[in-house]
């Protein structure tokens, strides 16, 4: 598992080092299914107003709970992975519930960032983190930059009605005859022209 990815327990007392030496955290939470350019520009934005940024991200059962079934596209350990990988991003951890307050909560970080879908008011967590005195913030929409709308753009251009696997031609191999390789009596492979 990367280093970058941890449970509450594990960063809790690390919190707590980090802002014992006047490091402000910065939280954010989110499915962050299929990772794109607005959620690289939202995830630097929200940790341009701190020191780190932890993003909590919706476990799979609770991505099913709040987009269908069809959903996550990509699994909880996958989407964690991806993220932990950005450099704007200092810590990632999984969450179950449906919503993050009780990860806020434990984890009591001085900024809450949520994207301009989501006005201050209506924000989960606000009541924890502007308790301790503490920052919300909803950033801007990126327009045209979201997950469901790379997934309309998939099917509108592979088709979800014709039956055909996407990458393939009426069930033929998609790779060009030129790559296909044969075994030869020695067992030395080589490419078929």
């Amino acid at each position: 598992m990367h280093k970058k990815i941890k449970n509450t327990q594990e960063l809790r007392p690390l919190l707590e080092i980090l802002r014992g030496a006047g490091k402000k955290v910065v939280f954010t939470n989110g499915c962050f299914d299929l990772i794109h350019t607005g959620h690289v520009r939202y995830l630097a934005r929200a940790r341009s107003y701190g020191d780190l940024l932890i993003v909590a991200v919706n476990s799979d059962s609770s991505v099913r709970q709040l987009k269908g079934e069809k959903r996550p596209i990509n699994s909880q350990n996958d989407r964690a992975e991806t993220l932990a990988a950005l450099e704007s991003v200092d810590f990632v951890t999984v969450f179950d519930e449906l919503d993050p307050h009780r990860v806020i909560s434990e984890l009591q970080p001085d900024i809450l960032v949520k994207g301009g879908d989501w006005p201050v008011e209506k924000i989960i967590g606000r009541d924890v983190v502007e308790a301790r005195g503490g920052k919300v913030i909803s950033t801007g929409f990126i327009e045209g930059q979201s997950t469901t709308g790379i997934i309309e753009r998939i099917i509108e251009r592979y088709g979800k009605q014709t039956g055909k696997k996407v990458g393939t031609k009426e069930g033929k191999s998609s790779k060009p005859k030129e790559v296909l390789k044969r075994k030869s009596a020695t067992g030395n492979t080589r490419r078929k022209r």
